[in-house]
């Protein structure tokens, strides 16, 4: 897997979200669409971990967080960044999501949770904000935010 060929299985993806309300219908939809025994969750989980182990996602660390954003919201991406994050028992940095945002959480620990989440999808709507948390575990998250938004707060 390479940064190209993950940007185009990333693109499967987001073409069936754009212009879609973030919400928790959206949720729902992903879930239901692409469940974490799916054939495209697991590709994308591989891909994920094989990007890190090969060093081109999570790249950077800070504080125990290993993260990167692998591409800027982009036309291919239908205008979404892409960023993965790998996190164990941990709180992140608090971040306000000004156009929503939407995580697919994959478990490195099995039981391990996203935010209360397990491995499946979740929606964060426009103006939402929170402190994402990994629980039981590790996981990778991997992170679509429209136009590539995100505002990190002092909360």
């Amino acid at each position: 897997m390479s940064p190209s060929e993950f940007q185009r299985l990333i693109a499967q993806v987001t073409a069936q979200l754009a212009g879609r309300p973030l919400n928790a219908d959206l949720a729902d939809w992903l879930n239901r669409a692409y469940p974490a025994d799916s054939p495209t969750f697991r590709e994308i989980a591989d891909a994920c971990r094989a990007g890190v182990a090969e060093g081109w996602l999570c790249n950077r660390e800070a504080g125990g967080l290993r993260y990167g954003r692998i591409f800027k919201a982009l036309p291919d991406t239908h205008g979404f960044s892409v960023d993965v994050v790998e996190m164990k028992d941990m709180a992140g940095p608090h971040h306000v999501h000004p156009h929503g945002e939407i995580d697919l959480i994959m478990p490195l620990t099995e039981g391990a949770t996203f935010d209360g989440h397990p491995a499946g999808w979740c929606v964060y709507e426009p103006g939402s904000a929170h402190r994402p948390t990994v629980a039981k575990g590790a996981a990778l998250v991997l992170y679509l935010l429209p136009q590539g938004a995100i505002e990190f707060t002092a909360a």
